[in-house]
C-alpha cells in the first residue's frame, strides 16, 4: 500500500531514494524564505515570553544528573493533566525558552504545560538526547503529585525533530529501566516529526548526528511499536518537505495498524515551522485535536 512504511531489508526507510534527492526531501528549512523563518522563530520567542510572564509556576526543574531542566506552566489545582512540549530544531537548535507559547491555551482548559530542554547535538548524541527525554518523563511521572499533576493524564507533543523523542517515548521496550509502567503516557501528538532514521543517516543532519547503523535501528520509533500503544495523533503542515510527509504518513499507518486510536491531521495553510503556533489559539484544528486527545 502507498502509505505503509517503506522499510527495505538492505537500507531502511526511503532506501530507494538517492542521496541527492534525500537532501531535498529532508530540508525543512528550504520550504520557507529566510524572512519568513526569522519571523516565525521570533514569534516563538515573543509568544513564549508572554506566556511565561503570566503562567510560569516552576522554572528550571532539573530532572537528571545531566543538569538539564524543564519549566512548568499553567494551573495549580493539584491534579492537572499535563502536556510535555518537546521543541524541534533538528536536534541542534532552539530551547525551552522558545516553547512556552502553548501554555495560555492549555491553561484556559485546566491543562499544565511542561517544556524541557535537552543537550543539543553535536554536544550530545541522539542516543543521549533520547535518554534525557526518558529521564525527564520518568521524573515528571514519579514526581507528579509534588508537581500538582495527574500522572495518569500526561501527554507528549513534539515539534519537528521534537516529534522524534515524543514518538520514542511512546515506543516500547525501555520503560522498565526507568521504573515506569509499560504505558506511562495518556496520549501523544508528534507534529511534522521524524520516525525512522535511515534517510537521516544519509542526509545532511548526519554531519551533526553521526548516527551508526546500530543507532538507526535502536532509535527509530517506527521500528519499536509497543504491545499496548497509547492514542496517537500524527499531525503535519500542508507545506512540508516530502520526506517529512512520507514519514508522518507511514508512522500514522503503522501505529493505527497496531490497534491504537490513531488520527492523521494535515493542517491547511501552514508550513513546517508556523504550524505549531496554531497551539496559541483554542479554535484551530490543531488545538481542537490536542484537546480532543486529552479530552478534559
Amino acid at each position: 500500500m502507498e502509505n505503509r512504511p517503506q522499510i527495505h531489508p538492505h537500507g531502511g526507510f526511503d532506501a530507494a531514494i538517492d542521496a541527492a534527492q534525500l537532501d531535498t526531501d529532508y530540508d525543512a528549512r528550504a520550504t520557507v524564505s529566510q524572512g519568513a523563518f526569522d519571523d516565525i522563530i521570533a514569534r516563538y520567542l515573543s509568544c513564549s515570553q508572554a506566556a511565561a510572564s503570566e503562567h510560569m509556576r516552576r522554572a528550571n526543574v532539573v530532572y537528571d544528573p545531566c543538569g538539564e531542566g524543564f519549566d512548568l506552566l499553567g494551573p495549580a489545582d493539584g491534579n492537572a493533566p499535563a502536556v510535555i512540549f518537546i521543541h524541534g530544531g533538528y536536534w541542534r537548535a532552539l530551547s525551552r525558552r522558545h516553547s512556552h507559547f502553548p501554555a495560555p491555551m492549555l491553561a484556559r482548559h485546566g491543562i499544565a504545560t511542561i517544556t524541557p530542554d535537552y543537550t543539543l547535538a553535536p554536544r550530545a548524541t541522539l542516543a543521549e538526547i533520547n535518554r534525557q527525554m526518558r529521564a525527564m518523563l520518568a521524573h515528571v511521572w514519579q514526581e507528579a503529585p509534588a508537581l500538582g499533576l495527574d500522572r495518569q493524564r500526561i501527554h507528549v507533543v513534539g515539534s519537528s525533530a521534537g516529534g522524534h523523542p515524543a514518538a520514542a517515548l511512546a515506543a516500547g521496550g525501555w520503560q522498565a529501566e526507568f521504573d515506569l509502567p509499560d504505558r506511562p503516557l495518556a496520549g501523544v501528538m508528534p507534529i511534522s516529526g521524524l520516525f525512522d532514521l535511515a534517510p537521516i543517516r544519509r542526509a545532511p543532519p548526519q554531519s551533526w548526528l553521526n548516527l551508526s547503523p546500530e543507532d538507526e535501528a535502536a532509535l527509530s520509533p517506527l521500528r519499536h511499536l509497543p504491545r499496548d500503544p497509547a492514542p496517537m495523533f500524527v499531525a503535519r503542515a500542508q507545506t512540508e518537505a516530502p520526506g517529512f510527509i512520507r514519514q508522518s504518513d507511514a508512522f500514522a499507518q503503522a501505529w493505527g495498524d497496531s490497534g491504537a486510536r490513531t488520527r492523521r491531521l494535515c493542517i491547511p495553510g501552514r508550513n513546517h515551522f508556523d504550524v505549531i503556533l496554531d497551539l496559541c489559539d483554542d479554535n484551530t484544528a490543531l488545538s481542537r485535536a490536542l484537546l480532543d486527545l486529552i479530552a478534559v
